[in-house]
């Protein structure tokens, strides 16, 4: 089965600003033209990953408490398409690594989802709060101790 995440921030970020807080390193950063900017990091990361910004965003997810949506206008987002070839949880601390560096390198409210069915994190109002998803965080230790919340 293929898995695939999305991080999802809402405000007026471009593609290369969210490139640069995801991937500090250049030769880990997606690159391109147009409005999406992509990077094949499945030798290195277990992962590739496409970065785009528009208006009119939307997120439909499960949550602990039920159904959820939410619609950042403007927004940005990362896309992971998962290598089924990698360690699960040296993935799952690759995701998260990715995710703490953009959580930690702005304010914005953003959105975690699997698959795009399930949210692992949330961060709305300044607050982290980390989603179960049949308890997705007690298979990655390593990745849950990453985020406080």
């Amino acid at each position: 089965m293929s898995l695939s995440y999305r991080l999802t921030l809402a405000g007026p970020i471009t593609t290369d600003q969210l490139a640069e807080r995801a991937f500090p390193d250049q030769a880990e950063r997606p690159s391109g033209s147009g409005p999406t900017l992509s990077a094949d990091l499945n030798e290195t990361h277990g992962f590739a990953v496409a970065v785009r910004s528009g208006r009119n965003g939307y997120v439909d997810a499960g949550t602990d408490d039920g159904d959820w949506e939410w619609e950042p206008d403007p927004f940005a987002a990362i896309s992971f398409d998962i290598d089924d070839d990698i360690d699960r949880e040296q993935l799952a601390v690759n995701l998260v690594t990715v995710v703490q560096r953009v959580l930690l390198s702005g304010p914005e409210d953003a959105a975690f989802v699997i698959n795009g069915d399930y949210l692992l994190i949330g961060r709305f109002n300044g607050q982290v709060t980390k989603h179960s998803h049949e308890k997705w965080w007690s298979y990655y230790p390593a990745a849950d101790a990453m985020i406080i919340g």
